[in-house]
């Protein structure tokens, strides 16, 4: 991380400052009063003192308040706004706090007629740090590839318009960014009218579609542009769709000071700009306007790295500390996904009672789930538990990091999996892990990157599925020979009985383990449900082939001092890939046949593709899942389920276990569970 990195508006600073405010939004939104804390500032009211500083929002109409104080007492002002990356809505629409703040001390970064912290860094700062500029550009990537933009919701159900457009920007009437570029309302109408009119002139004959404001569509605030001027090959772009799919398919981008021109940038436009934005005046835009203190030419990279890595304030919800850039953009990737997903509502069939409530935290923040048999007027999406899906509906199941404890002891899982095709576990037909695995051959390098961070993370943590067991445990001296692990599994779990034709018990998997290794040091572990008397799968004379029976040992601890793994299914086979341990396979696990193991079943033909360990980590534990902080209730990316389980910050359900226990005693009751 570049040692800028969210401090750069608080460099050399005391312990805290009070910042004086006379605008109840300061006091009344508690996370934006929480980032300024984080940033050093103790928010009060009241007329400040030696040393206080005054905050105002932007150039809204509160702040002149704030500044007729500063000057009356000879003050310095903090202005404040909303960072490039906000939320996944408008916060006039939907009431969400902002993921960041732009805290700057000289001026604001929209208006050019002044200095601001903004311009200041672009112009002065190097921005030649090697490591700054490729994290730049990897999260650049990433936020292109994940849709991204500072309002991160769009509807992933609508077809972009057909390529080969001219994109116009509108924004909403009295944008203080608007104002700071033309004096008046009147003038910014005319000026986005003129806008329009070079758009059409220097593109005869091409469509041109204007995209209005978020909250334009929302009809919360008006627009430039109206219905008269959508006339002949003008049309206004209809329903909420991502900004960069608008963009990929744009010839070119015009804007006055819209955000999106960043973004355009970002998508490797050149805008024309009519106005007089932070982004325009380094070589990256077409300006009508000349901006006389910007002479410095930037890269992509260096703006974004100034813009977005070193000018804002970032926040962490799951932490209530101040981060980095790459953290917001997990949230964002992680909410955006949870709320396109669960936008329209789920039906849960086949769903246990004991799962409901996880299920509804997980699933039901947008519209809540409703658990039986679909109805109609029910939600349209419909999921099922494993296998019990049936064609048009989605299946669940647990995740491959699940929890600290046992699922068959009703420990609530922090990841789930949706799958519209099948289920990761059934080789008999296509499943979305198989075909997210079969495409990963292409993921760019942060994607690759990132997923290589995750392994070294779970490695580095000894993370498992379960995440449960002793730290160390001590195995039979080896004398030179191989030593292979060999994991039990529930011998009725439905990835034995449809991914392991061949061997379809821990005995004969034993067995055939022994005859191919005679001379190995065997270790069998029994699966915890096994070992825990909640499912079959019991072997009694494992020491028949075995070594070593090994009940109360953490995986991780074991991976770490074998040479092997042979197994029919087991999701162990792939935490053993994680680090690097030789797997043989006598099933059809969804980490077999990739080019990545020894694989001694019939695969099916859809697998072939050689693909890398970081290409299948990010399918199977990024792209796949969905994770849940049990302590925010929030959806997550993968990295803030390693930091629970590395902290042991997980919370447990007591009432849950009493009740795991109690499900041995009212096994005739089983039909309550299963409802």
């Amino acid at each position: 991380m570049h040692p800028s990195s969210f401090t750069h508006a608080n460099a050399g600073e005391p312990t805290s400052r009070r910042l004086c405010v006379y605008n109840s939004g300061f006091l009344t939104q508690g996370r934006i009063k929480r980032i300024l804390q984080l940033a050093s500032w103790s928010v009060s009211i009241g007329r400040p003192s030696d040393g206080d500083w005054v905050g105002v929002w932007g150039a809204a109409p509160s702040s002149e308040r704030g500044v007729a104080v500063a000057e009356g007492r000879d003050a310095p002002v903090l202005r404040v706004e909303d960072a490039f990356l906000r939320s996944l809505h408008p916060g006039r629409v939907e009431r969400e706090p902002p993921l960041g703040l732009l805290l700057d001390r000289t001026g604001l970064h929209f208006d050019a007629s002044r200095p601001s912290d903004l311009e200041t860094l672009l112009i002065e700062d190097p921005l030649d740090d090697t490591a700054l500029l490729n994290t730049a550009r990897d999260l650049m990537a990433r936020i292109s590839d994940g849709r991204l933009a500072k309002y991160s919701a769009y509807d992933s159900d609508l077809e972009p318009p057909e390529p080969g457009y001219v994109l116009v920007l509108d924004q909403v009437e009295g944008d203080a960014s608007v104002l700071a570029s033309v004096p008046g309302p009147d003038m910014a109408r005319a000026r986005f009218a003129e806008m329009l009119y070079y758009a059409q002139t220097e593109h005869p004959g091409q469509r041109i579609l204007i995209r209005s404001h978020p909250e334009t569509l929302a009809g919360k605030r008006s627009g430039h542009f109206t219905a008269e001027q959508a006339q002949g090959r003008v049309s206004f772009i209809d329903g909420a769709h991502a900004p960069m799919d608008l963009l990929e398919g744009a010839i070119a981008v015009y804007t006055l000071s819209s955000q999106m021109g960043f973004e355009a940038i970002l998508a490797g436009h050149k805008p024309r700009v009519f106005g007089t934005p932070f982004y325009a005046g380094w070589g990256l835009t077409e300006d009508e306007h000349q901006l006389i203190r910007r002479q410095r030419t930037l890269t992509r990279a260096q703006l974004f790295a100034g813009a977005m890595m070193l000018y804002p304030v970032w926040y962490d919800p799951y932490t209530d500390r101040l981060c980095d850039l790459e953290r917001v953009v997990g949230t964002l990737e992680a909410t955006q996904r949870a709320w396109i997903e669960d936008r329209e509502g789920w039906t849960g069939r086949k769903i246990r009672l004991w799962k409901r409530p996880h299920m509804q935290a997980m699933f039901g923040s947008q519209k809540p789930m409703r658990f039986g048999a679909p109805r109609a007027g029910d939600a349209p999406s419909v999921m099922a538990w494993g296998t019990a899906a049936r064609a048009g509906e989605w299946s669940v199941e647990d995740g491959f990091i699940r929890s600290q404890g046992l699922g068959a002891e009703l420990v609530p899982p922090l990841s789930l999996v949706l799958d519209d095709l099948g289920i990761y576990f059934d080789p008999t037909r296509p499943s979305r892990l198989e075909a997210l695995i079969s495409e990963s051959v292409g993921l760019p390098d942060h994607a690759l990157n990132r997923a290589r961070r995750v392994i070294d993370r779970i490695i580095a943590g000894g993370i498992t599925k379960y995440a449960t067991g002793a730290s160390e445990y001590p195995i039979p001296a080896a004398d030179g020979r191989s030593v292979i692990l060999v994991p039990g599994q529930v011998e009725d779990d439905a990835s034995v009985v449809l991914g392991s034709p061949e061997i379809t018990t821990n005995a004969a998997l034993l067995q055939r383990v022994r005859d191919a290794n005679a001379d190995a040091v065997i270790l069998y572990k029994p699966h915890p449900d096994v070992t825990a008397g909640l499912r079959p799968g019991a072997v009694k004379d494992a020491a028949r082939w075995a070594d070593q029976v090994v009940t109360d040992a953490p995986m991780s601890a074991l991976l770490s001092q074998v040479d092997a793994v042979w197994t029919m299914t087991s999701l162990t086979g792939f935490e053993a890939l994680l680090r690097e341990v030789r797997v043989t396979t006598l099933g059809v696990p969804f980490y077999a046949g990739w080019g990545l193991t020894t694989d001694l079943c019939p695969l099916p033909d859809r697998r072939g593709r050689v693909i890398s360990l970081e290409a299948l980590a990010h399918a199977a534990l990024i792209a796949y899942p969905r994770y849940f902080d049990p302590v925010t209730g929030m959806a997550c990316p993968i990295e803030v389920v390693l930091d629970r389980l590395r902290t042991g910050s997980v919370p447990t359900s007591k009432p849950l276990r009493l009740l795991a226990k109690a499900q041995g005693v009212m096994a005739s009751y089983a039909w309550l569970w299963r409802r």
